[in-house]
């Protein structure tokens, strides 16, 4: 006798028709998340034990594709609401060891003797099939949370590139602390962006708040100013400090081919409004 379940399984049956102690089993192997069970009904909308028997269902069955889309779908539920991972993985390993039960309780009801063949492949693809669930949760989880990071550091790197008009086309682009590649790529994209955005004619970068700019960001900068001057736009640079300065000599950079030089932002503002 091979084991294969399928849509129309008494193994399924078994589950539906036994749904009140197939819920009491579960509660009662994942205590700590059974009083939490409204908590998280009420946060993400998400029905625990209707999700632990589909799940159930899934595994029997043999339906892999709808159970992976499934884990993944809760995956992005849990990120979405910050829902505890230890709960999660405790609920799962509940559903594991109350299937295994009902399986047990499925093969004396009916009086079935697996082989020791049978009983192996059938652990193989019960288990095999769960595994899977956790590690698309995890995966799903993951990735949502890693774009939900991503998505907010860009927010704060665009926070900490403020472009502030002081006249219809004239900005200050004042740049604070330390410079690396990412926050680079984000000063390029805010201001060319801004430029056209703005239509400004003039954009004053005030230096004198940067902490450290490396020699690759050094050159990445000069690239920046050349995209200023092809929009059309004059690029002024305040407040370079002495040590930026000796790194731009030793790098034969001196930002003169693309933009202007003043000593200080209050200086350039003088020069450049009419008040």
């Amino acid at each position: 006798m091979k084991v294969k379940f399928n849509r129309n399984s008494e193994l399924t049956n078994f589950i539906k028709d036994n749904q009140t102690n197939f819920e009491a089993k579960l509660l009662s192997e994942a205590v700590n998340v059974a009083g939490k069970i409204n908590d998280i009904l009420n946060t993400g909308n998400i029905d625990l034990l209707k999700n632990a028997q589909n799940l159930a269902i899934y595994v029997v069955e043999e339906r892999e594709e709808e159970l992976i889309g499934f884990a993944r779908q809760e995956g992005v539920l849990w990120a979405q609401h910050s829902l505890t991972l230890s709960f999660k993985l405790e609920w799962v390993q509940a559903i594991r060891r109350t299937l295994w039960h009902f399986l047990e309780k499925y093969e004396k009801f009916n009086e079935n003797n697996f082989s020791r063949e049978d009983f192996f492949e059938l652990e193989r693809k019960v288990n095999d099939s769960i595994d899977s669930f956790i590690n698309n949760f995890f995966l799903s989880y993951s990735d949502f949370k890693d774009e939900l990071l991503n998505s907010q550091r860009k927010i704060v790197e665009h926070l900490s590139v403020p472009i502030i008009p002081v006249s219809p086309t004239v900005a200050v682009l004042p740049l604070i602390g330390t410079i690396d590649d990412y926050r680079m790529q984000t000063i390029e994209e805010k201001v060319l962006m801004d430029i056209s955005r703005l239509k400004l004619e003039t954009l004053i970068m005030d230096l004198s708040g940067l902490t450290n700019m490396d020699e690759h960001v050094i050159v990445h900068f000069e690239n920046i100013l050349s995209g200023v001057s092809m929009m059309g736009c004059k690029a002024v640079i305040t407040g370079l400090r002495a040590e930026l300065v000796r790194n731009m000599i030793r790098l034969g950079v001196t930002f003169n081919q693309y933009a202007e030089t003043q000593g200080t932002l209050q200086q350039t503002l003088k020069k450049y409004l009419v008040l």
